[in-house]
């Protein structure tokens, strides 16, 4: 039977529901449109992302970059603004993101990963994606942006918060939380002005050192900015850590396997990021009208890039829902995205990610996810609640060197 426009987006039915309506999407409509959230369009196959993602003179981010997009309406760069007027924005921020730099910050990083694990340790369960999932990537912010060691826990919690009103669409919350983010955006500015660091090592730094025909940035948007970087990082993951421990708890041999054998775990967590990749609510605005498939999407309606759909599109991945460790094109991935919109904080992600692999698998011998599970709501897909059981590698934890 073909499916017809108005997809079901229901949330309760996991990701497992997700990847299935998306495979239906893909072969009988994959340009598709639901009345949900004031209505939108879902490009499904992989080709059709990638080339909407390439083509922003096109598909356009300034009207809505997100499905459900802020219930406040806000425009933030880099990610609500097109090119040019982006550009600085991302250039600042890249400057932070050099392989130098994150060399250097991983051992710190790693010290975080292994205090934040502790509490799991010991107490043999907990939560990985509320609980560690949450508070070590408030630390990789933290000492990404040089804050203050106390605001991470400070912004572990408020950004926890900040995105679970935003899924809700709770505008009050959503506020509330987002100013106490506001107000570390705006102090952080105001100590770089007074007392600036080097611009390769401070994203505030870099963004004051920003020029347009020869004119700083505007206030306005250099906290903006700031304030978006507080909690970009805050969102995936969470997910990302819950669906992967999930997997290898149902896939003891390799577990035990990227346990043995580290040297694995980089090209694991490409393969994780294809399989697991949590965003489905990007979205561009068509800038004029458009054909796709034989579909015409008019302007001002949103188009998601379900990078979740196209990372298993069967034309381009082999068995698209198997981990497949050394997957020959793995880095065609769209798990953070193409073109000028690219995951500007991607090589720090992908660094952050598999110290907690490797953190997590060093410092135990085993672990196992259970339920109950909770599921993301848009823009997201994957796991969001991963109760787990642990049990630690005590001589790892001894030795204190876990890798």
């Amino acid at each position: 039977m073909r499916m017809d426009d108005d997809f079901d987006l229901t949330a309760d039915d996991g990701p497992v529901a997700a990847h299935a309506m998306y495979a239906r999407l893909r072969e009988e409509c994959p340009v598709a449109y639901t009345s949900a959230y004031g209505g939108f369009y879902a490009l499904t196959r992989y080709d059709d992302v990638k080339a909407a993602a390439m083509n922003p003179q096109t598909f356009i981010s300034s009207v809505r970059a997100v499905v459900p997009s802020d219930p406040r309406g806000l425009r933030r760069p880099p990610l609500n603004f097109d090119a040019p007027a982006h550009t600085p924005f991302r250039r600042a921020l890249e400057r932070t993101l050099q392989r130098t730099r994150l060399e250097r910050l991983e051992p710190a990083l790693r010290k975080h990963a292994r205090r934040a694990l502790r509490p799991l340790l010991e107490a043999g369960e907990g939560d990985i994606a509320t609980g560690f999932g949450v508070e070590f990537p408030a630390w990789v912010t933290t000492e990404w942006l040089n804050l203050e060691p106390h605001i991470a826990p400070h912004l572990a919690e408020t950004s926890f918060a900040w995105i679970t009103a935003w899924r809700e669409q709770d505008s009050e919350t959503t506020t509330v939380m987002s100013e106490k983010m506001y107000d570390i955006a705006r102090d952080l500015v105001r100590r770089r002005r007074e007392h600036a660091l080097p611009v390769d090592e401070d994203p505030a730094s870099s963004l004051l050192a920003e020029r347009v025909d020869g004119e700083p940035l505007s206030e306005e948007h250099l906290v903006g900015c700031l304030r978006q970087s507080l909690v970009v990082g805050m969102v995936a993951p969470p997910i990302l850590l819950g669906s992967t421990l999930r997997h290898l708890s149902n896939d003891t041999a390799l577990q035990d396997r990227l346990r043995a054998e580290p040297e694995l775990i980089p090209g694991a967590v490409e393969e994780f990021l294809r399989l697991y990749a949590p965003y489905r609510g990007f979205a561009r605005t068509a800038s004029r009208p458009t054909e796709v498939r034989g579909r015409t999407i008019p302007v001002e309606v949103p188009v998601t890039l379900p990078y979740a759909a196209a990372n298993r599109d069967p034309r381009v991945f082999e068995n698209p829902d198997t981990f497949i460790l050394g997957r020959e094109n793995v880095a065609q991935h769209l798990g953070f995205g193409r073109g000028p919109h690219r995951c500007v904080g991607s090589p720090l992600a992908r660094m952050a990610i598999r110290i907690a692999l490797e953190e997590l698998l060093a410092g135990t011998d085993s672990f196992a996810t259970h339920g109950p599970y909770t599921y993301a709501r848009m823009p997201e897909v994957g796991l969001t609640s991963v109760p787990v059981t642990v049990r630690e590698n005590r001589t790892a934890m001894e030795e204190g060197s876990l890798v």
